[in-house]
C-alpha cells in the first residue's frame, strides 16, 4: 500500500511507502517535494522511484550531475571517493544524491529549477534477479543476461543499475534487448582488467554447488536517451564499443514496429580493428528486416578497412576512422528531421556532441546520450 502526501501550496503530490524510515523535503527554486527514504537508500533513487524529476546522468557517482545541498549532519556519504565529488563545494554543504542516504528527516536543496514530471514516464523500481548466463562477444567484450523475479517495462535505449554480491555500489548498463514487457535483460560489458564487476562475472558468475545462479539487485529503468516512435524522426545512432548495446535495443524496437518503412535509420558502430567487431549477425539481421531503410557502417579506428563491405556480412558497410568522423562524412547534409543517439567512451561522446551541435546544428533536444563511465 502507498500513502499520498504533499507539502503546502508549492508541493507536488508524491507517493510515499507506509514503511518510511525518514521524511525528506526536497526544495528547488520552483517546487518542493516530500519523499520517504528507506534506511541506507540512496536519495536519488528514493526520489526517482517516487516520481520526483531529479537531474542525473550516470546515477553511479561519476558525473557529479545530481548535486544538492544540506545544512544538517543527517546526510550519510556512502562513497566519499566518488569521482563526481571532485566537482562539489563542501563549504556549501554540497553532496551527491546518488551516493548519499540520511539518518533521519531533513531538508535538502536542489540548485535551480526542476522540470514538470513526465506523466508518461515509466517510474523506476527495485528488482531482484539472477544471472542467467554469459557469453563471449569479442576478446574484451562479454554479453550477460539477468532473469528478473517479476516483469518490467522500459524504453529502448534506457539502462538499469546493477548491484552484485561482493561488489560495492551499482554499475549502469544499457539493455541490448527490447520487448514491451520482459523478465529478461541482456547487457554488453567491456571487460576491465581490474574491474570488480568484470572479475565477478568471470568467477562468481558460474553456478554454485547447488546449480543456482548468483542473485543480483537492480534499479530502473533510467536514462533520457530513449527511442520514442511517436516523434516520427529519422534515427542517427553513434556507438563506440560496448555502447552499441542501447543502439541494438533502439533498432530492434524500430524494426519490430516497421519504423523504417517511413523513416531513415543510420548506425555508426566504432571499434579499433576488424577483430574487435561483435554482434554482426544481429546487426545483419536488423539491416535485412529494415528493408533498405537502415544503413549500418562499421568504423575501424586503428586499421584500414579491407573493403567497402564486411567480408562475412555484406549488408554492413566498412569505413576507416573515428566513428564521429565517419558519421560526419557520410551524413553531410542529411540531418533533416533527425534525432541522434550517442553511447560510448567519454572522449567519443564529447567529439560526437561537438559535431552534432556545432556542425550538424541539431537542436540540443534532438541529441540524446547518457554518461556511464
Amino acid at each position: 500500500m502507498w500513502n499520498a502526501t504533499a507539502m503546502a501550496d508549492d508541493a507536488r503530490l508524491t507517493m510515499v511507502p507506509e514503511t518510511q524510515t525518514a521524511s525528506v523535503r526536497i526544495r528547488a527554486k520552483n517546487v518542493s517535494y516530500q519523499i520517504a527514504c528507506e534506511e541506507g537508500e540512496r536519495l536519488l533513487l528514493a526520489g526517482l522511484r517516487q516520481g520526483v524529476p531529479l537531474a542525473y546522468e550516470c546515477a553511479t557517482g561519476t558525473c557529479g550531475t545530481c548535486r544538492a545541498r544540506h545544512h544538517a549532519d543527517s546526510i550519510v556519504d556512502l562513497w566519499p571517493e566518488a569521482p563526481g565529488g571532485a566537482k562539489l563545494k563542501s563549504e556549501r554543504g554540497e553532496f551527491l544524491l546518488c551516493q548519499s542516504s540520511v539518518r533521519g528527516g531533513c531538508d535538502i536543496e536542489i540548485p535551480g529549477h526542476l522540470p514538470e514530471p513526465d506523466q508518461a514516464a515509466i517510474l523506476p523500481e527495485y528488482h531482484r534477479g539472477r544471472l542467467a548466463g554469459t557469453w563471449p562477444l569479442a576478446e574484451d567484450v562479454v554479453g550477460f543476461e539477468i532473469a528478473l523475479d517479476r516483469p518490467c517495462r522500459f524504453l529502448a535505449g534506457q539502462f538499469f543499475l546493477v548491484k552484485v554480491p561482493g561488489v560495492a555500489g551499482y554499475r549502469a548498463y544499457s539493455m541490448a534487448n527490447y520487448e514491451g514487457e520482459t523478465r529478461r535483460l541482456r547487457f554488453v560489458l567491456r571487460r576491465q582488467e581490474n574491474g570488480r564487476f568484470s572479475q565477478w562475472l568471470s568467477t562468481q558468475g558460474a553456478p554454485n554447488g547447488h546449480g543456482d545462479k548468483p542473485a543480483v539487485e537492480l534499479f530502473g529503468p533510467l536514462g533520457k536517451a530513449a527511442f520514442r516512435p511517436e516523434e516520427g524522426k529519422n534515427l542517427l545512432c553513434l556507438a563506440g564499443g560496448s555502447g552499441v548495446a542501447g543502439m541494438l535495443s533502439i533498432l530492434r524496437h524500430a524494426v519490430e514496429i516497421g519504423y523504417f518503412e517511413r523513416h531513415r535509420g543510420h548506425l555508426f558502430f566504432g571499434v579499433r580493428t576488424l577483430q574487435d567487431l561483435f554482434c554482426l549477425d544481429e546487426l545483419s539481421e536488423l539491416a535485412a528486416r529494415a528493408g533498405g531503410g537502415l544503413e549500418i557502417t562499421l568504423a575501424l579506428s586503428r586499421e584500414q578497412a579491407p573493403d567497402e563491405r564486411h567480408p562475412g556480412h555484406p549488408a554492413l558497410r566498412l569505413a576507416t576512422g573515428l566513428v564521429h568522423e565517419v558519421s560526419a562524412a557520410v551524413m553531410a547534409g542529411r540531418y533533416d528531421n533527425t534525432v541522434a543517439f550517442a553511447a560510448g567512451p567519454p572522449g567519443m561522446i564529447e567529439a560526437a556532441l561537438h559535431h552534432l551541435l556545432l556542425e550538424a546544428r541539431l537542436p540540443a533536444g534532438d541529441i540524446r546520450y547518457d554518461k556511464f563511465t
